[in-house]
């Protein structure tokens, strides 16, 4: 199955392009966007499914060149990082709502500073996810990079045939435990980012899988010195098993971000862990 059972799917058009959501929730709840990192199912359904039912409505999306969402060439992404966040402004207006609670997720939690940042109306809490301050590449000396000893066995792996869904799912599970994941979880979750994949091209299989389209996305100016200026009660949420970005990032955005809260889940890798649901969604729900 692609999508939840509860949810309500959907495309939306905003700033030209299509964004594939799925919503859950009532539609006159306050509304909680999630940013996809890149595609929406970088959030659980454990976790939309929780926030739905402490009445919030729930808008996962994905980003574009991945799922539903319009889809070119994420070899060569013809936009920018601020083109994304305005995407995720965009929504909040074509849902027809004020403002909203913005989440992201991964590579989705760069796309949600900036938005929050340059779109600051929009919005009216924030949580960020498994993130960090900079954009990909090299990080700033006060930040941890990469664990080279999970990166380079993690790295050297063979790829899989990305248009082969069951090489695709056993090189996801076969990764997760590096990644400080479960690999029964990081099968399923890569099975339905392949379902969902509307495209027989490899390097678009590959994009939603890896989010590939940020290793050559435009994303200057830096932000990081401008975070002092959000003024919106924020959650900052990371595993303590992260070896992609380690849990010094976290520690260091939720102090650069004014009055942040930070939760460390030690449990918890790369992803949200199904396990950690109950505990993120009522801090989410407390902002």
């Amino acid at each position: 199955m692609d999508h939840h059972p509860a949810a309500r799917r959907a495309t939306i058009r905003t700033n030209g392009v299509e964004l594939g959501i799925e919503t859950f929730g009532r539609e006159d709840d306050p509304l909680v966007l999630l940013v996809g990192g890149p595609t929406m199912l970088s959030w659980p359904d454990s976790l939309c499914e929780r926030l739905g039912a402490g009445r919030r409505r729930v808008v996962r999306y994905d980003l574009r060149d991945s799922g539903a969402s319009t889809t070119v060439d994420p070899r060569v992404p013809a936009y920018d990082l601020r083109d994304l966040a305005a995407d995720a402004a965009g929504l909040v207006e074509a849902l027809g709502a004020a403002r909203a609670h913005l989440a992201g997720v991964g590579v989705g939690g760069m796309v949600a500073q900036v938005a929050a940042l340059d779109h600051p109306d929009a919005f009216a809490a924030l949580t960020l996810v498994a993130t960090r301050p900079v954009a990909p590449g090299p990080v700033d000396d006060d930040l941890p990079g990469h664990d080279p000893a999970v990166m380079k066995p993690l790295f050297s792996r063979p790829r899989p045939d990305w248009t082969d869904r069951a090489e695709v799912v056993r090189f996801a599970a076969d990764g997760a435990e590096l990644l400080g994941n479960d690999p029964e979880q990081a099968g399923a979750t890569a099975a339905r980012i392949w379902d969902r994949t509307h495209s027989s091209e490899a390097s678009v299989h590959e994009a939603n899988q890896l989010a590939t389209m940020f290793a050559r996305l435009d994303c200057a100016p830096r932000w990081r010195e401008r975070l002092g200026d959000l003024s919106l009660p924020t959650l900052v949420v990371h595993g303590r098993r992260d070896p992609f970005f380690p849990v010094g990032n976290a520690e260091v955005l939720a102090s650069e971000v004014p009055n942040a809260r930070l939760l460390v889940i030690d449990t918890m890798g790369t992803v949200l862990p199904d396990s950690a649901a109950d505990q993120v969604a009522t801090m989410m729900l407390g902002l």
